[in-house]
């Protein structure tokens, strides 16, 4: 079995101690993983505090470069990252494409953006004091930055990390996703061989007691996370005084108004539900539908539904793949059971194969059922009338989390009521909230996180503004 090595300040690191890797759907172990342990961290920070002397020094031509090369290199690999992401992580071959093409564009967005970093000249004679001088800002990298990543999204939400940190002159120990780490590992081949400078960028598989060694080191200045709310906010906690990005949970909720083209909505949300198995944290879970719409909106949604392909990940057919494991199947499948006997209806079949379930759809939920007030992360969703777009608002808002959601209506005063209303950090009107443009501002309000990724607002996270200000009159 292959034995993969981990990355510490240029170098390709080979220990004893490994972890399995598992295919989720064949159940197959597939790789041995290398294990960092608290000598390779402490090694690691001290690297990244070296390599962030010189490469916040880097110009940003420089910059650019490198992450333009890095792009190409994942060009270059798409075929063999997508077959690896379907394989580790369970991802429909057709959406691990997709995500190596957006993590392309991710590292290309980084490449603009680290042109673009600076500040702004400020007027000072806005009060008499301040007559004779000039202010001027820019922003200036932090130092070292701890990371965290999913096995959702192994690729492109790990270039969610590291390009605003290379492109904003910071350096990074990034802890992959133990579930699938080797599509992380492989994009650090491809950042070494685009040149980025030993320590810029290590990449530790580690277990938890080393993890959290990472986040409470006073020499980390930053901390990124994306993953479940309850081990996020506890990694805030463990920060003490170092800036934190958390992109957390959710709960997506999508309204569907008595105006909206009901085919496409049908469509879209059925595939938003069930796309990867709902292991999206902005996948479709609550479905309002306004009460004219409600009965042909369910018999049209159903048949979308069933026309999704289910099962091995690796046909290019495939849409609902399998959960990530046996104990998130055992979950989701225990959730769906449970809301049917406390009363609710199941318009689909509870059906499961290994760790794959097909989509079910429930009606007749009640809040305090776990897949009406809980991230699911799995191929369920919940359907319900509504009367009024107030009341649907006010059932979208009764959650703690507040990601993303999505409004049908062609109706532009119902759009903007919804955009002023809606307590989440996104709103996409025409389309399913798990609908996403990487450089575009991305993160919740309440239980979902805390600040904004998108390449441009992680910079900002990742940078923090200089002032200096000049005396220019010389007036005695």
């Amino acid at each position: 079995m292959e034995v993969t090595p981990f990355l510490l300040n240029g170098r390709w690191v080979t220990t004893d101690s490994t972890a399995p890797v598992q295919n989720p759907h064949t159940g197959e172990a597939i790789a041995q993983v290398c294990q960092a342990d608290r000598s390779h961290l402490d090694e690691a920070i001290a690297g990244a505090e070296r390599a962030f002397r010189d490469h916040r020094a880097m110009p940003r031509h420089q910059r650019a470069t490198l992450l333009t090369q890095v792009a190409a290199g994942l060009a270059a690999d798409k075929h063999e990252l997508s077959r690896l992401i379907a394989t580790e992580a369970g991802k429909p071959l057709q959406f691990a494409a997709g995500e190596v093409d957006r993590a392309i564009s991710t590292f290309t967005v980084a490449a603009e953006e680290a042109k673009r970093l600076s500040g702004e000249w400020l007027p000072t004679d806005w009060s008499p004091a301040g007559e004779g001088y000039l202010a001027v800002t820019k922003r200036v990298p932090l130092g070292p930055i701890a990371a965290f990543a999913p096995f959702n999204f192994p690729l492109n939400l790990v270039a969610h990390k590291i390009a605003p940190c290379l492109a904003s002159g910071n350096t990074m120990v990034l802890k992959p996703p133990p579930q699938a780490p080797q599509t992380s590992l492989r994009l650090g081949r491809i950042l070494v061989e685009a040149g980025v400078p030993p320590g810029a960028i290590n990449i530790l598989p580690c277990p938890v007691p080393v993890a959290e060694a990472l986040v409470a080191d006073p020499r980390i200045q930053f901390v990124t996370f994306t993953g479940s709310a309850k081990v996020g906010w506890h990694l805030k906690t463990s920060a003490g005084k170092k800036g934190v990005l958390l992109e957390l949970g959710g709960n997506a909720a999508a309204i569907v108004h008595v105006d909206a083209d009901l085919g496409w909505a049908a469509y879209r949300l059925a595939l938003g539900a069930f796309a990867y198995a709902g292991q999206i944290c902005i996948s479709v879970q609550r479905i309002l539908v306004h009460e004219a719409l409600y009965e042909r909106f369910v018999e049209q949604f159903l048949l979308d539904v069933d026309a999704l392909q289910v099962g091995d990940p690796l046909d290019e057919k495939t849409v609902v793949g399998p959960l990530i494991d046996a104990s998130a199947a055992d979950r989701v499948e225990r959730w769906a059971r449970e809301a049917v006997a406390a009363g609710a209806k199941s318009l689909t079949p509870i059906s499961r194969a290994g760790n794959v379930i097909a989509p079910i759809v429930l009606t007749h939920t009640s809040p305090a059922m776990a897949v009406s007030c809980e991230e699911v992360f799995g191929p369920v969703v919940t359907l319900a009338p509504y009367r009024s777009f107030q009341e649907a608002i006010t059932t979208v808002n009764d959650s703690r989390y507040g990601l993303q959601a999505g409004v049908f209506t062609h109706d532009y005063r119902k759009a903007f009521e919804a955009f002023e209303g809606l307590d989440v950090g996104g709103v996409i009107i025409n389309d399913y909230p798990t609908f996403r443009v990487d450089h575009t501002p991305y993160g919740g309000m309440k239980d979902s996180g805390l600040g904004r990724e998108g390449v441009k607002y992680a910079m900002d996270a990742m940078t923090q503004i200089k002032t200096a200000i000049f005396r220019t009159g010389m007036t005695i």
